[in-house]
């Protein structure tokens, strides 16, 4: 059975910094068996405000952050998830939020565009979010083959659109690997509940890698990076600080339980994604 890990970061300002606590992270769990690792949402930075990004966007193909995703794939034999980078996009001032997937031979397997951005005001905490203002959103749901079983790839506020993981069903997902940033607020009150309830509706494995922490920017992240199994038990979890959780994937027993608990035969209504 393979083992899938999430890590865990509070990332900040300095690029060299989180790559180097990634670094280390992605070594420890690659020491304790992981065959594939999720990174989280902006693991390479978390600036003191959303438009530092901007400073440190790549085209695609090429950059640090593209080389050090392959570098770390490489170097520990892994299959590895690159939370989100900033990539330029086709609008002038904008990025994309891209996760990345490279195989343990550096290569790029599957790029995914992160399509749903948190435009919100949090009341009671006062806090207001406006990805759009700095991100271009992307159109494509990403189902890959990998040697674990079928992957996709989802982010962070993706997670609260059921439709797109329907769409993903429809590709034969069998694991979602998903990097996020989620707020402290949002996370404690939804956070688990979104992603057990993505699993059991879909029945597949949900790896889920967080930022946990106190930013730099003031902003604090809420954590409980976890893995869910089909059934929609939490098998492995990290509530707080930064970390790893690890877990076997049960392919065999996604596939019994889709055999004999058959509801994903048994729908009647189809969400389609418009471009």
């Amino acid at each position: 059975m393979p083992k899938l890990a999430a890590i865990q970061m509070a990332s900040g300002p300095n690029l060299n910094a989180n790559l180097i606590e990634a670094e280390r992270l992605i070594g420890e769990a690659a020491a304790a068996g992981a065959e594939l690792i999720v990174l989280p949402e902006n693991f390479g930075l978390m600036g003191l405000k959303e438009s530092d990004l901007l400073g440190i966007a790549e085209q695609d193909g090429e950059g640090p952050l593209q080389e050090f995703l392959s570098q770390q794939a490489q170097r520990n034999n892994i299959w590895l998830v690159g939370g989100t980078i900033p990539m330029k996009a086709s609008v002038p001032g904008k990025v994309m939020s891209t996760c990345l997937l490279i195989d343990n031979n550096g290569e790029r397997v599957a790029r995914y565009d992160k399509m749903h951005l948190f435009d919100v005001e949090l009341t009671d905490s006062n806090e207001q979010y406006a990805e759009s203002e700095t991100l271009e959103s992307g159109n494509e749901v990403v189902v890959v083959d990998s040697p674990f079983g079928k992957l996709g790839l989802a982010v962070c506020y993706d997670l609260r659109f059921p439709e797109l993981f329907r769409e993903m069903i429809d590709e034969g997902v069998e694991i979602v690997l998903i990097p996020a940033a989620f707020t402290a607020i949002t996370g404690k009150a939804h956070w688990e509940t979104l992603l057990r309830a993505r699993a059991i509706e879909n029945l597949c494995y949900i790896v889920a890698s967080a930022q946990g922490g106190y930013h730099a920017s003031g902003r604090e992240t809420h954590g409980d990076s976890m893995i869910v199994e089909p059934w929609g038990t939490v098998i492995a979890r990290q509530p707080s600080g930064a970390g790893f959780v690890l877990a076997d994937v049960e392919r065999e027993r996604l596939m019994r339980l889709r055999e004999t608990f058959p509801v994903l035969l048994h729908r009647r209504l189809h969400c389609n994604i418009s471009n």
